[in-house]
């Protein structure tokens, strides 16, 4: 499975953007995708996971902000971000696990909001 994501880019804080993430390859054995994202001097972290079946997955931080969602039939997975803070600049990676537990990241995305 390869992934290529797009969308990113620089907003003011109140701002929305919305990232696209394409699947392809052996795209029938996905069991989820999702977004991560990792700012300057820290970690990698979860943003939002949609697992087969429509269950979904948020970080703390962003819930009812962010919105997670699937397209099967185009194999994509899509993250609408609303309200957008500056706390939210990042670069964000779409994720996939796919088979017997495969993990594969997408390239990054940079995500900047200013204040």
């Amino acid at each position: 499975v390869q992934l290529q994501a797009s969308g990113g880019g620089l907003v003011q804080a109140g701002e929305s953007l919305r990232l696209s993430c394409a699947a392809s390859g052996a795209i029938f054995s996905i069991i989820t995708m999702g977004w991560y994202r990792q700012a300057p001097g820290k970690q990698r972290e979860l943003v939002a996971t949609a697992i087969n079946g429509g269950s979904t997955n948020y970080a703390g931080s962003v819930k009812g902000r962010f919105t997670i969602s699937r397209d099967n039939t185009k194999n994509t997975v899509y993250l609408q971000m609303n309200s957008l803070k500056p706390e939210d600049t990042a670069v964000y990676y779409c994720n996939t696990v796919y088979g017997l537990g495969a993990n594969v990241w997408g390239q990054g995305t940079q995500v900047t909001v200013s204040s």
